[in-house]
């Protein structure tokens, strides 16, 4: 009888990296019918433990050595590092058998620090994909997962009857519209538009409400899982390089995503999107990108690559 594999995904953070390896995760288990386990960050256990491919989720706080021990136990086959940093390099010991996906820094290095593009133009997900085939796991071209628990599915009927949502949130300043710029878009819009965030932009979101009379915030009041509830009974996203833009892709919708300090180079754009996406984006500005994750500053001072956004761009 055929020993049953067991399998070690990492990816420790962000939520849209996360997002990124559920094509991996569906694979592993359809084509290999592994015993599958995953591990990352406490913060983002809720965008992946409800994944119905996985057997088993491990967390961490900051080290891999509060769960070194306990790792070790489950004798895996396979560690398969879609991280690939100092820490998930340290689980290498814990498996004869490691994978890690090609992060491709130095010429990512080249990219945002003297504008020298030497990148194939190839997904995260493909590079991820690329690592697995060793494994003879290969991509099924169904694109992302999110999956919810029954709880996250929050009462819609306080909102109106049709919205679009608008993703205002960011993890970096330079990846983010001036509050100026979506108060312009909002008010291009007529849809009525629902505000989602974390409780770092309810402060701004409250001005953009109050400055627009379609809008609705509710940054701050629904966790990861059910503002991505809310996405998915919209019926369009507006979002900045975030990981609800992959949450969303995920849901097959569209989505109009605008990038700034960041770039679709760098390999993060929504995978396989709806064919009605939009990114947005000032093509020609020499100091695009200036970071791989973003800035929380502009490094140039004027902010061009928001700043010169046109927000017609944003409406149908």
């Amino acid at each position: 009888m055929q020993k049953t594999l067991k399998i070690l995904v990492v990816r420790f953070s962000s939520i849209g990296d996360i997002i990124l390896t559920t094509p991996i995760i569906r694979c592993i288990k359809q084509q290999l019918s592994a015993e599958l386990h995953f591990i990352t960050k406490d913060k983002h256990k809720t965008v992946i433990e409800y994944n119905p491919h996985l057997d088993k989720v491990y967390t961490i706080k900051n080290s891999v050595n509060e769960i070194s021990e306990t790792l070790k136990s489950e004798n895996y086959d396979y560690i398969i590092d879609l991280h690939n940093n100092i820490r998930s390099n340290k689980l290498r010991r814990i498996s004869k058998h490691y994978i890690k996906y090609k992060k491709d820094n130095f010429k990512k290095f080249l990219l945002t620090k003297f504008s020298i593009n030497k990148l194939e133009n190839i997904h995260t997900v493909d590079r991820y994909f690329d690592a697995v085939n060793k494994i003879g796991v290969k991509n099924d071209n169904k694109g992302l997962e999110f999956y919810f628990s029954e709880n996250d599915k929050i009462d819609l009927s306080i909102f109106p009857e049709q919205f679009i949502t608008f993703a205002i949130g960011g993890t970096h300043f330079t990846k983010k519209l001036p509050k100026e710029k979506i108060i312009s878009i909002c008010k291009k819009r007529k849809e009525n538009i629902i505000l989602i965030g974390g409780k770092d932009d309810s402060e701004i979101a409250k001005e953009i409400e109050k400055s627009c009379e379609n809008v609705t915030n509710v940054c701050g009041k629904y966790n990861i899982n059910e503002s991505a509830y809310i996405v998915k009974n919209s019926d369009l996203l507006l979002t900045h390089d975030t990981g609800m833009m992959h949450i969303a892709a995920a849901f097959k919708m569209k989505i109009y995503s605008v990038f700034g300090g960041t770039h679709p180079s760098l390999g993060f754009t929504p995978y396989l999107p709806n064919p009605e996406n939009k990114i947005i984006q000032l093509e020609e500005l020499s100091c695009r990108p200036c970071h791989r994750y973003g800035k929380d500053s502009c490094p140039k001072g004027h902010f061009k690559c928001m700043n010169l956004i046109d927000e017609n761009l944003f409406t149908e």
